[in-house]
């Protein structure tokens, strides 16, 4: 197969899947010898300033509409649903200080946080549970989705933006403390401080928001 062919391959491939695509994923499909990076690269630029782009997401790729044509398809999209200020605020600290507990973002945001702010980040796929810390009682952690990141056109966690941009978004109004940082991708798995979920742990997080107090 030539590189032209290649590229063709995979085109067809990206337009024609339900979602993003890994280049594992699209080498599983392709015949052995095919230099995916390449052919990827060569349809990235093909396609550039077109009003269809190629765009990686967490290391997965997807044709999407070109970002300044996007008010194109607003009367043909559904309204997206806001985020009140408690819900920015802790998908914020999560998506900073992941694997982080509850308990942390209340110590982190300085009030009570409700279950059901929680709820509203997890049905909107933002969050999502990661596994539980190595401490007494075994606390969920929590960490965001790929949604989060396509959401906000983010490759990968490591170009999230900084506090002071965040600052400028209007994106934190709180105290945030020394450490909050930018952090580390790899950082974000679970390590020694976390154990995996079990079974049941997807049943106990969808009970566990029934009567909860609304925040503070």
């Amino acid at each position: 197969m030539t590189p032209e062919d290649a590229e063709r391959a995979v085109e067809a491939l990206l337009f024609a899947a339900a979602g993003p695509l890994s280049a594992a994923e699209l080498a599983y499909r392709l015949p052995e010898g095919i230099d995916i990076g390449k052919a990827l690269a060569g349809l990235k630029g093909r396609y550039a300033g077109r009003g269809v782009v190629l765009e990686v997401i967490n290391d997965r790729w997807q044709f999407r509409t070109a970002p300044d044509l996007g008010y194109l398809m607003v009367e043909e999209r559904e309204e997206p649903r806001r985020l009140s200020k408690a819900a920015l605020e802790t998908l914020a600290i999560i998506a900073y200080h992941q694997p982080v507990t509850r308990a942390e973002i209340e110590v982190i945001r300085g009030v009570g946080l409700s279950r059901g702010t929680l709820d509203v980040l997890h049905e909107m796929n933002l969050i999502k549970l990661r596994g539980r810390r190595k401490t007494p009682g075994r606390p969920v952690t929590y960490g965001t989705t790929e949604s989060f990141l396509e959401q906000f056109s983010l490759p990968s966690l490591a170009d999230l933006p900084g506090v002071a941009e965040m600052r400028a978004a209007g994106l934190l109004d709180i105290n945030v403390p020394a450490d909050f940082m930018v952090p580390d991708p790899s950082s974000a798995q679970a390590g020694e401080e976390e154990a995996p979920l079990d079974d049941l742990d997807a049943v106990e997080f969808a009970q566990d928001f029934l009567e909860e107090p609304s925040d503070t």
